[in-house]
């Protein structure tokens, strides 16, 4: 697996673990950072594109 994928897979874990903790406590802003947070994971890394000549 590699770390691009990892960092995804892990930040979806943190929104998930987050969404369930806003539930728990009633919290609704918490909630929706959980969901926000997993539906587009941040990051900083682009994709290399080449061109061919």
């Amino acid at each position: 697996m590699s770390a691009q994928k990892t960092t995804d897979t892990s930040e979806k874990l943190k929104g998930s673990i987050k969404e369930a903790i806003g539930k728990l406590v009633g919290d609704p802003k918490v909630e929706a950072e959980g969901k926000s947070q997993q539906e587009s994971p941040k990051s900083d890394v682009k994709p290399k594109t080449t061109t061919k000549p």
